[in-house]
């Protein structure tokens, strides 16, 4: 098999056992490129960055494995973007803690392009479900990508929207791409791989551990101008997002709810402390200086025109809309959700909507 002997010597870096992000920095800053790194002697490395470093590239990286990152980087669809590569994203050059190798699945162009992280609670509620699809589904209309970490709940939601919209989305993953996590996204997954991007830099094989997802974070908030939260706790780790975006200076926005719930708590915090309240898509473009560029008509939402003519203008409940429409009851409430945003139907006491005249 033929290598690319840059690209084996980055993978051969990233790939030695605790060898970390700031080890790698201060031998890059002092020798050049990774192949440089590579040729120096363990004197070289051990004035540079400590004898433990040097014991470190004594023993290497395991073989078999620098072999299996190649080969799957051959296959079509997978690619592996180091750090000194003009494809990797600009986004990220500009957070404090780049990762020297990326591992994309799918469509790379995704990753230069103007995206929004959508976050919230893996424990979401139906509305939460439903306000971060139809968010996530008018904002890539309108020009954003959507990035989110493929998690349960509002996640998940946000990824629908995302590739059901003109932008689609990209997945930012704690484990390495040959593993899915959750189990239960894997359909999800593999629609992201095939119609939009997942991305990782850890290796492949890396199971989903607890400190992998908050350094997968600074990632969510980095390929992204701001960061939306839809729904989260006081605890919710999509405020630890929230706050790197805003370290990163990314904007973040924040949608508000019930006084009652749990769940509101947390974006209720954050617009106290500063973030943007959002009531509607369009806030978000405007903000973002995207308002008008690529923002839906009516015309281009296929399945508004559907739902609407079975609606009538008689107050009805969402159950009885999806058995009209003969649709599934969560994409009836999400589409409802997006029809209430743009002002066309308005929500009634007792779970009823009815179309505004």
């Amino acid at each position: 098999m033929a290598l690319d002997r840059r690209l084996e010597a980055w993978i051969q870096l990233t790939h030695l056992p605790g060898f970390g992000g700031q080890s790698l920095r201060l031998l890059l800053a002092a020798l050049g490129g990774p192949e440089e790194v590579l040729a120096a002697g363990p004197g070289t490395i051990a004035k540079i960055a400590g004898e433990a470093v040097a014991a470190r590239f004594r023993k290497g990286p395991d073989r078999a494995t620098v072999e299996a990152t190649l080969r799957w980087a051959q296959a079509p669809g997978n690619h592996l973007i180091a750090l000194d590569d003009e494809r990797y994203p600009g986004q990220l050059l500009n957070i404090p803690d780049p990762p020297a190798l990326l591992f994309v699945k799918g469509r790379l162009e995704l990753l230069v392009r103007p995206a929004l992280a959508v976050v919230g609670s893996r424990n979401a509620t139906p509305q939460g479900v439903a306000n971060a699809e139809a968010f996530a589904r008018a904002l890539s209309d309108g020009g954003l990508t959507i990035v989110s970490g493929l998690a349960l709940g509002i996640d998940a939601a946000a990824h629908r929207g995302g590739l059901a919209g003109a932008s689609s989305s990209v997945a930012v993953t704690g484990t390495g791409l040959d593993r899915i996590y959750p189990g239960r996204n894997r359909d999800l997954a593999l629609a992201l791989a095939q119609q939009g991007a997942l991305v990782s830099e850890f290796p492949l094989g890396t199971p989903p551990r607890a400190e992998n997802f908050p350094r997968r974070n600074r990632l969510l908030s980095g390929l992204s101008l701001g960061c939306l939260v839809v729904e989260a706790a006081l605890q919710s780790g999509s405020l630890i997002t929230a706050r790197l975006a805003a370290e990163q200076g990314r904007e973040v926005f924040a949608i508000p709810g019930s006084i009652h719930s749990p769940l509101s708590k947390g974006c209720h915090a954050l617009i106290k402390q500063g973030a943007k309240l959002v009531e509607t898509a369009h806030d978000v473009l405007e903000e973002l200086g995207l308002r008008g560029v690529g923002t839906p008509t009516p015309a281009d939402l296929s399945t508004v025109p559907s739902l609407l003519a079975h609606m009538g203008f008689d107050p009805v409940d969402a159950d009885t809309l999806a058995q009209r429409a003969g649709r599934a009851h969560h994409e009836v409430v999400a589409e409802l959700t997006r029809l209430e945003l743009e002002g066309r139907i308005a929500s009634l006491p007792g779970g009823r909507y009815q179309r505004i005249r």
